[in-house]
């Protein structure tokens, strides 16, 4: 799998940008080998030997079809999703809205101002606010795995967060799982899964363990896990 996921990094980046001349190529060759066939007469050899030639088919058919299904597929199949913004978070994705989401980060007392009291914490609970704790723009990690829309990492209530993707897009692809990782620039062996990625396209939110310390957190991460591939990532921006 890791041989496959190399060989993936370094062609398919590269061939995408031309992907439309390669089709082409391709499809001319298939005209050509049929030709030769053709004018061969393989046909007449494959007629001669029915049973050698229907277990070689046989065995293509078995290892192309479930490949080019699982390597393929993903290039034209989208899913899409839309939920709505968790609730008691409303009013603080609404302040984000008039922000630069890459200068959204952890809320860090200012030295000089008063601690905030239970009664505004309690009050703040009760208004339904929480409160958006970091914010990043999706990159795409080549021009092949884009990623587009952005990640909200919001606390809805004291102790449960939920990671959200906005107005997002991504390349589809075999065994995608969304991470939250400890690196700002992608995928880290310490970062916490969240779960299987639930549509290509929208809206979508992701609930956070509770318990989870999401402070050491650095960004938000599409990867395939199958072939260990970046697929996108979100850099959760610094306060300012």
């Amino acid at each position: 799998m890791d041989m496959i996921g190399e060989l993936e990094r370094s062609i398919l980046p590269s061939l995408w940008p031309n992907r439309v001349p390669i089709a082409i190529a391709l499809a001319l060759l298939a005209v050509g080998l049929i030709v030769l066939a053709w004018r061969r007469r393989w046909d007449l050899a494959a007629r001669r030997r029915p049973r050698r030639t229907a277990v070689i088919v046989a065995l293509f058919l078995a290892i192309a079809l479930p490949a080019g299904w699982i390597l393929a597929s993903p290039l034209f199949i989208r899913t899409q999703l839309n939920e709505g913004v968790p609730v008691a978070a409303a009013g603080s994705v609404t302040e984000l809205e008039r922000a630069d989401p890459l200068t959204v980060g952890p809320v860090e007392h200012t030295p000089g101002q008063p601690e905030p009291s239970a009664d505004d914490q309690s009050s703040s609970s009760a208004d339904g606010q929480g409160s958006v704790l970091a914010a990043g723009a999706f990159q795409g990690a080549d021009d092949f795995h884009f990623g587009r829309g952005r990640a909200l990492l919001i606390e809805v209530e004291p102790g449960r967060q939920v990671l959200r993707f906005e107005d997002f897009a991504v390349q589809n692809g075999p065994d995608l799982f969304v991470y939250l990782s400890t690196d700002p620039d992608g995928y880290s062996e310490d970062g916490l899964e969240l779960g299987r990625l639930r549509a290509t396209d929208g809206n979508v939110n992701y609930d956070v363990p509770a318990g989870t310390d999401v402070s050491r957190f650095r960004s938000a991460v599409i990867w395939c896990r199958q072939f260990g591939v970046l697929f996108a990532t979100a850099t959760f921006g610094q306060s300012s």
